[in-house]
């Protein structure tokens, strides 16, 4: 059994509250810029920690005269943008719990999660998302009538609360046991019905805070971000409070397709992303080069950027590399910079792995992507890469004041001060994850002698085939969909004879890769699906995945389907992971398909 431990750099008293930093920050630093608002014209219009703090301070006021006390649950269902920060810390200022819900959640989602938590009130962001509620109003009685974000909500709260003293708020402030509900989250329910973890306010303020102090070469004052991530996830929260603690600049774009625009006028110098966002960085811009004739001296860039890298991590890069990324650099990696907005130096990833191949592209070009680990459950950071100690291919050393521990099936497990409450309503699930204070995280992990964290695969979604022979998917799926014609894949082949493949093509990516390889650009996603040179070159990736694990581990069959898996169609959750489950059971039939006339090994 492993086990690793870093103290500390930042202990959380037994009185805090998530929101004491925004009047903290308002008193020592009113005039700085907390945040920045796009208008109307298209214009950044940056927002200081003294307007901010009104605008938190009015809300929370407004919150007490409508009946919000200590642990009256809140709900907040709206886009990535200014309002939600402003809500989110106004409820908790006055001790109330916020309780996030994805504006992508159908009715019935919507449902459960207000019903389950109890929720008394709720802001949502437009009409839209009023109208989904009111589905589902008659399912939870107690819950009062929504206030809009875009109907003006934040002034229509602020004036109920005129008459109450800000002192009211400071002192509830003040009286915050750490270990009070701060938020329930909702997990995004990749196995199952989503569980409300309930994350105190130790465990947010803890996370914060030591990330700041270890990340305290990225999140410092005059840093900036932009946020695109949806903020109900606990990852995108967690950067928003740590970044606004390190008092970095933060901006909000939920349009995806306004990202680009937004990335070249807002200028962050860091980003959060998912590796998703990363695979269409990469794939678009050398789709692009090979549209105007330049695949080769794209492909050779990327090599070197590759090379560039690897041996910055082993002490020498060879000469011709070093000669070679000095010039090739300017080609394709300031392009790609200046996409970016030109100042952005590092990212954050998480949510999946992110692979080496890109890891080491992109810090080639001059843009470090730092891995980081965690879970809902621990809120969220357990461990992260970070500048000078980015080690590509693991997701980092332990956080500051975080434990971990490898049981002896290898599945990790994590202790500290952000390790969550436990499930809301389900104290069965809380003591089949909390034990002796650790947290059975479910994955499978290695910890190497320097401490580093790799994540090899989740332990329920190990393959056994027919063979006795265990396989963890990871591996192969995210080679796989690191290839520009692939958007998912599933891995099979549990009790079956052989690993077997579910293949999706990348709408985005499918008519320039079509153009490229002599196939007209038109074809639909169901044609290309049985196009043979589609076909071939979705081999020609299984190949190449193939050589990253044993030949009883390879994928011996594949079937491409003609749709992809969505939110919308259920197969994937709102932070964009995969319901195998529901693959599964939805695709049954061409499972059994890649099995049709089999024999069992000998």
């Amino acid at each position: 059994m492993r086990e690793v431990s870093v103290p500390a750099l930042y202990e959380c008293p037994d009185q805090v509250n998530v929101a004491d930093v925004v009047f903290e920050l308002a008193g020592s630093h009113p005039h700085e810029a907390a945040f920045a608002r796009l208008g109307p014209d298209g214009r950044w219009v940056d927002v200081d920690h003294a307007r901010f703090a009104r605008d938190v301070l009015g809300v929370a006021k407004g919150l007490i005269a409508a009946g919000v006390t200590p642990g009256t649950r809140v709900a907040l269902m709206s886009h990535t943008r200014y309002e939600w920060g402003v809500i989110d810390f106004a409820v908790q200022a006055v001790r109330g719990v916020v309780v996030p819900v994805y504006e992508t959640s159908s009715a019935e989602q919507i449902a459960w999660i207000l019903g389950d938590s109890g929720a008394r009130f709720a802001f949502v962001e437009n009409a839209e998302l009023a109208a989904r509620l009111a589905e589902v109003r008659g399912e939870i009685p107690e819950l009062g009538e929504p206030w809009v974000i875009e109907a003006g909500a934040l002034d229509t709260v602020a004036a109920l609360g005129a008459d109450v003293p800000d002192e009211r708020v400071a002192q509830l402030r003040a009286a915050t046991p750490a270990d009070d509900d701060a938020t329930i989250v909702y997990t995004s329910g990749s196995t199952g019905r989503p569980k409300g973890c309930r994350l105190t306010h130790r465990n947010l303020v803890s996370n914060a805070k030591n990330s700041v102090e270890y990340l305290h070469r990225m999140l410092v004052p005059g840093s900036s971000t932009l946020l695109f991530l949806p903020l109900a996830h606990v990852f995108a929260r967690i950067i928003q409070l740590a970044g606004f603690t390190a008092r970095v600049r933060i901006g909000h774009q939920p349009d995806v397709s306004q990202l680009m625009t937004s990335l070249v006028e807002f200028r962050p110098s860091f980003l959060l992303a998912v590796p998703r966002v990363f695979e269409k960085v990469y794939n678009s811009a050398e789709q692009k080069a090979h549209a105007e004739g330049k695949g080769r001296i794209f492909a050779l860039a990327a090599r070197t950027a590759i090379a560039w890298s690897r041996g910055k991590s082993d002490g020498h890069i060879p000469l011709r590399v070093r000669l070679l990324h000095g010039v090739l650099d300017r080609l394709v990696g300031a392009r790609l910079r200046a996409a970016l907005g030109g100042r952005c130096t590092s990212c954050v990833s998480g949510g999946a792995p992110l692979g080496e191949r890109l890891g080491h592209f992109f810090r080639g070009i001059g843009v470090e992507v730092f891995e980081g680990y965690g879970m809902t459950e621990t809120s969220p950071v357990s461990a992260v890469n970070r500048e000078g100690e980015n080690t590509i291919g693991t997701v980092g050393r332990p956080l500051p004041g975080v434990s971990l521990r490898l049981a002896d099936d290898g599945e990790l497990l994590v202790r500290g001060p952000h390790v969550f409450k436990g499930y809301w309503n389900n104290p069965a699930e809380t003591d089949a994850v909390l034990q002796d204070g650790w947290l059975r995280t479910g994955d499978l992990a290695g910890l190497d002698d320097e401490g580093y964290l790799s994540i090899t695969g989740r332990k329920k979604e190990i393959i056994v085939t027919a063979g006795g022979k265990n396989v963890a998917p990871a591996v192969l799926e995210d080679r796989l969909r690191s290839h520009p014609l692939i958007s998912q894949c599933v891995v099979v082949g549990d009790q079956r004879p052989y690993i077997g493949a579910l293949v999706t093509l990348d709408a985005d990516m499918l008519p320039g890769w079509l153009e490229e390889h002599g196939v007209r650009r038109d074809l639909s996603i169901a044609e290309a699906a049985s196009n043979p040179v589609v076909l071939e070159g979705v081999q020609r990736a299984v190949d190449a995945a193939n050589k990253a694990v044993s030949r009883a581990e390879s994928i011996r069959r594949f079937v491409v389907l003609d749709t992809d898996f969505t939110e919308e169609g259920g197969q994937l959750t709102p932070s964009m992971k995969l319901k195998r489950r529901v693959v599964l059971d939805e695709f049954a039939d061409r499972v059994d398909e890649l099995y049709a006339g089999a024999k069992a090994p000998a």
